[in-house]
C-alpha cells in the first residue's frame, strides 16, 4: 500500500496545503523556517510509529489564536492511500459482514468484488485518533455497508496494513558512552513519554529494543558473573544483527559493530574491515554517525524489514560529503521498491535531477502561511535558489536566458557540434541556428526533463532537443506525463520538444547527435582514437540504427573494450578545428545540420 497524496490543515503555520501528490521518492525543498518540518510533523501524527497527538495549545495556527478554544475536531492531516495488487481483495475477505440465517447460524459470506478506483482514505483531528474509509477516484465517500464491508472491520485492517510513518529528525547521535543503570532510571521517569528522552538513549534503547534485550533485565544481570556471561551472548547478537541491517543501507565500505559492556557502562565500536582495528562510535565522522542513526532507527521502525513504511526524513545528507550524499539518493531509489520516502532539503547535490517530478517546493505566501507547488516553480528566491545551484545556473545566467530562446539539448558536445555546424552553415551562406536561440546543454538526456520543467516553470520561451534513441524516447515520455507542454499552454508561452530524427530528416530508426556525420567518418574517428581498424561491415546488425552502439557492440565483441565517446571526440574535435567551410564538412552533413536548423528556427517562429 501506498501514500497517494495527503492535506494539512489547522496546524501552526499551515492554514490549508492543498493536496500534495506524493511519489516513491519526494524531494520537498525550501527555505529554513518555511514550514517543512511542520508538514511531516503533522503527517506524522496521521498514522505515527510511536503514538503522538495535536497538541492544540502548541500546535494550532498562531495567527488564528481565538480559535483554538474549538479546535477540538478541526481536521489537522488527511490522506489518499493506493492498494497494492490484491489487498483491496484481502480488505473485502477480512471485513465482509457475517450474514446469520432464521436459527442464528452464520453463512458462507458472499465476497464482493471491489469496485475500480477504490482507495483507502485517512483523516486525523485535534482530540480524535485517526479515523479510516473507503474513497472513489473523485474522492467521495463510500459506505462500508454499501460494500458489505463492517466499518470496525475495515478501521481495524487499515490500522494493521496501512505503511507507518517513520519520522527522523534529530540525527546527532553522539555515539558516546552510556551508563546503563542512570539510563533505566531516566527510561523510568519518562514512564510512557520515552520519545520525550534525549536522541542518543532512544537510540541506544532502539540498540536493545533490535537485540530483544529487557533493559531491566540486562542491568540486573550486571550484578552477578553468571548474569555478566549471559549478557555477553546478548551483546554479541545484537552487534552482529547491527552490522548486517546497516550493511544494507551503507554501500562505501564494510564496517562491524562491536557493543560492549564493562559492569554498567555501555561502549558502542565500529570497525572498518579494511583497516582492522575498532573506534569508538562517538571518535567517528558526523555523516557516519547519521548514517548510523538512520539505519539503525529505521531498522527498528520497519522491524528489521525495510518495507512497508512511509519514511519522513529532515535534510538528510547534511553531514554526508558530496559522494556520500550521491550515494544515499541510491539508497532511497532501492527503498522506494517497498517503501513511500519523502525528505526535506535545501542542498542542490540531494534534488534528483533526473527526476524533477518528485520535487515539491515549499514556499510562503505574504502571511508567512506555507504553500506548495508541484514542480520545479517557486516565485520565491531561496527554494529557487537550490533549482539552479542543481542545474548549474549562476543568477547572471539565469537572467540572461530568460530574456532570450532558449533551446535545451543533451550535453556540452551537443552544443559543440552544433555550434560549429552552424557557424560553417551560415559562414557559407546557407542556414545555421539563429542568433537568437541560446543552446543550453543539460548533462543527459534523463536530465533533460528537469531543465525543461524548470524553463517552463520560469516562462521562458524554449524548447529541447533530444536524441531519437531509447533514452531520448524516455526523456519525452517523462515531459509528456509531467504536462509540462499543458502548463508551458496555460500560461502563454510555448514549450517545444523536437526529435533529432524527424528535425534533421535523418531516415533511420534511431539518431542521436552524431548521426548527422555519415557513419564511416564516426568510424574514421573511433578507429583512430583506439588504433583499431573497424570497417562497416564489422558492425553488428542489432536492430539499431545508432552507429555509436553498433560501434560499442563490435568494441565489446572484438577487443573487449568500451566506448567512450569523449575520447571520440577529441578526434572529432581534431577535424572540427581543421574545417573552414562546408565544402571541408564529410559527405552529407551540411544537408542534415541545415534541415535540423531549419526545423529549430521555425520551431521557436524566427526567420532563418
Amino acid at each position: 500500500m501506498r501514500l497517494e497524496e495527503f492535506c494539512v490543515s489547522n496546524y501552526r503555520n499551515i492554514i490549508d496545503s492543498g493536496w500534495i501528490k506524493t511519489t516513491d521518492v519526494t524531494a520537498f525543498v525550501g527555505q529554513n523556517e518555511a514550514g517543512k518540518s511542520n508538514i511531516f510533523e503533522a503527517l506524522y501524527c496521521l498514522h505515527s510509529f510511536v503514538e503522538t497527538q495535536y497538541n492544540p495549545d502548541e500546535d494550532w495556527p498562531v495567527d488564528d489564536w481565538k480559535g483554538k478554544k474549538n479546535a477540538n475536531g478541526k481536521t489537522v492531516s488527511q490522506a489518499y492511500f493506493e492498494f497494492d495488487e490484491g489487498e483491496a481483495e484481502s480488505l473485502f475477505e477480512f471485513a465482509t459482514e457475517v450474514q446469520t440465517d432464521e436459527d442464528g447460524s452464520e453463512l458462507e459470506p458472499e465476497i464482493a468484488t471491489p469496485p475500480d478506483g477504490l482507495r483507502l482514505f485517512a483523516r486525523r483531528s485535534y482530540g480524535y485518533l485517526t479515523g479510516f474509509g473507503l474513497h472513489d477516484r473523485e474522492g467521495n465517500a463510500i459506505a462500508a455497508a454499501d460494500l458489505g464491508l463492517s466499518k470496525d472491520k475495515v478501521s481495524e485492517w487499515a490500522s494493521e496494513h496501512v505503511p507507518r510513518f517513520v519520522l527522523i529528525q534529530d540525527y546527532e547521535f553522539s555515539g558516546a558512552q552510556v551508563e546503563l543503570n542512570e539510563l533505566k532510571n531516566r527510561l523510568d521517569t519518562a514512564g510512557s513519554k520515552r520519545h520525550e528522552l534525549s536522541t542518543d538513549d532512544q537510540t541506544i534503547l532502539i540498540v536493545l529494543d533490535l537485540a530483544e534485550i529487557d533493559l531491566d533485565d540486562f542491568v540486573e544481570k550486571g550484578s552477578s558473573a553468571e548474569g555478566r556471561t549471559l549478557r555477553q551472548f546478548d551483546k554479541r547478537a545484537a552487534s552482529a544483527y547491527l552490522t548486517q541491517q546497516f550493511q544494507k543501507l551503507w554501500k562505501q565500505k564494510k564496517v562491524k559493530f562491536d557493543i560492549d559492556v564493562d559492569g554498567p557502562t555501555l561502549n558502542i565500536f565500529a570497525e572498518d574491515e579494511a583497516i582492522g582495528f575498532p573506534v569508538r562510535l562517538n571518535r567517528r565522522s558526523t555523516g557516519f554517525r547519521w548514517y548510523v542513526s538512520f539505519a539503525w532507527k529505521f531498522t527498528h521502525a520497519s522491524e528489521g524489514d525495510f518495507e512497508n513504511c512511509t519514511l519522513l526524513l529532515e535534510e538528510p545528507g547534511i553531514h554526508l560529503h558530496y559522494s556520500g550524499q550521491r550515494d544515499l539518493l541510491g539508497v532511497f531509489e532501492d527503498l522506494s521498491e517497498t517503501n513511500t520516502v519523502m525528505y526535506t532539503t535545501h542542498l542542490s547535490s540531494m534534488v534528483d535531477q533526473a527526476n524533477p517530478e518528485r520535487v515539491r517546493i515549499i514556499e510562503t505566501d505574504s502571511g508567512h502561511h506555507l504553500r506548495v507547488t508541484h514542480g520545479v516553480v517557486s516565485s520565491q528566491s531561496a527554494p529557487m535558489a537550490v533549482i539552479e545551484s542543481a542545474l548549474g545556473l549562476t543568477p547572471d545566467l539565469s537572467g540572461m536566458l530568460g530574456n532570450r530562446k532558449v533551446l535545451i539539448v543533451e550535453g556540452g558536445t551537443d552544443a559543440l557540434i552544433l555550434s560549429k555546424l552552424s557557424g560553417l552553415l551560415t559562414k557559407s551562406d546557407r542556414v545555421g541556428m539563429s542568433d537568437h536561440i541560446y543552446m543550453w546543454p543539460a548533462q543527459t538526456s534523463t536530465k533533460a526533463p528537469m531543465y525543461a520543467a524548470f524553463a517552463i516553470g520560469q516562462l521562458w520561451d524554449a524548447g529541447v532537443l533530444l536524441d531519437a534513441d531509447e533514452a531520448g524516447h524516455q526523456a519525452h515520455k517523462k515531459i509528456k506525463d509531467m504536462n509540462l507542454k499543458d502548463y508551458a499552454d496555460q500560461t502563454g508561452h510555448e514549450f517545444r520538444v523536437l526529435m533529432l530524427d524527424k528535425a534533421a530528416g535523418v531516415k533511420k530508426t534511431d539518431v542521436a547527435i552524431e548521426d548527422l556525420f555519415p557513419s564511416e567518418w564516426f568510424l574514421e574517428c573511433v578507429n583512430r582514437a583506439y588504433g583499431l581498424a573497424l570497417r562497416l561491415e564489422d558492425l553488428p546488425e542489432d536492430g539499431s540504427t545508432l552507429i555509436a552502439k553498433r560501434v560499442e557492440i563490435a568494441m565489446k565483441q572484438r577487443q573487449g573494450q568500451e566506448l567512450k565517446k569523449k575520447n571520440v571526440l577529441v578526434e572529432m574535435l581534431k577535424e572540427f578545428d581543421s574545417w573552414t567551410s562546408i565544402s571541408d564538412l564529410p559527405t552529407g552533413t551540411a544537408d542534415n545540420a541545415e534541415h535540423l536548423f531549419k526545423k529549430i528556427n521555425s520551431a521557436f517562429g524566427v526567420e532563418s
